[in-house]
């Protein structure tokens, strides 16, 4: 078992700072973080989370730390159908159904699915029924030949950037569930369908062949700022936008229209 001090030097060499460099952002000295890291010091629980955050460790991690330190853990983690979220929950769904007619969805840190709006749903009508067993996984699901792979056109793209978003994640994380997905997503690298690649100065759009059409979108990623518990930490909300006016009108056809309230998974 690792001493906060040994963490603390993890965390350290991962985002690449010397001890000066911790120590002048979180305005203590550099002997002070060298005797915490060589556990000559004990520190105050307000101090490693003091340090923790100048690191931008996460919360689930930063209970970590302070376990280690001899501390109870800080930050709660509770469903997101938990009473104490309603009122994060409540956000979330508003966000996915304003987004409607377009597709958006919300996932965890492992990207499993936790809620998505009623525009998703059409797309999981040909899904095998195995991949939408929860906890549903967008990338398992977006990469798998019996998801949503046989509708990407530029899936070797797609793939691409999920690989490079998971890679960021794991910088930030070191998250050992990610790691696994990354390694599965690697793995089915000689599967990718042929099509053309994009290329784009500005983003990569993701090209679905849906009803003999094809629909370009693009995606933003919406987080809560500042939360104080895990769940929240790791909620994520993609919204899916339409590249051009050809794919916005799939999507605003009449009969895409009068979704009900969002829907989705708990993990």
């Amino acid at each position: 078992m690792h001493t906060v001090g040994e963490l603390l030097r993890q965390w350290r060499h991962r985002r690449r700072l010397s001890q000066l460099d911790l120590a002048l952002a979180a305005d203590v000295s550099a002997r002070h973080v060298s005797l915490v890291e060589t556990g000559r010091s004990n520190p105050s629980a307000d101090m490693v989370l003091r340090l923790a955050d100048q690191l931008d460790v996460p919360l689930r991690e930063r209970n970590a730390l302070l376990l280690a330190a001899g501390f109870a853990p800080r930050y709660t983690e509770r469903p997101l159908d938990d009473d104490a979220l309603s009122a994060a929950r409540i956000a979330v769904e508003r966000v996915l159904r304003a987004h409607e007619p377009y597709p958006a969805l919300a996932f965890d840190r492992r990207w499993n699915i936790v809620m998505t709006n009623r525009a998703v749903e059409p797309f999981f009508a040909d899904v095998d029924p195995e991949l939408l067993r929860p906890p549903v996984n967008l990338v398992r699901l977006g990469l798998d030949p019996r998801g949503f792979a046989p509708l990407v056109v530029n899936l070797a793209d797609v793939r691409a950037v999920f690989r490079s978003r998971i890679t960021r994640q794991l910088a930030l994380t070191h998250d050992a569930g990610l790691a696994a997905l990354r390694d599965e997503l690697l793995e089915t690298d000689s599967a990718d369908a042929s099509g053309p690649s994009v290329e784009s100065d500005v983003l990569i759009p993701m090209i679905l062949r849906l009803g003999g059409r094809e629909v370009r979108l693009f995606s933003t990623i919406t987080t809560f700022g500042t939360p104080m518990d895990i769940t929240l930490d790791e909620v994520a909300v993609e919204s899916y936008y339409p590249a051009d006016a050809e794919s916005a009108a799939y999507f605003e056809e009449p009969r895409r229209g009068g979704f009900g309230p969002p829907t989705g998974w708990c993990p």
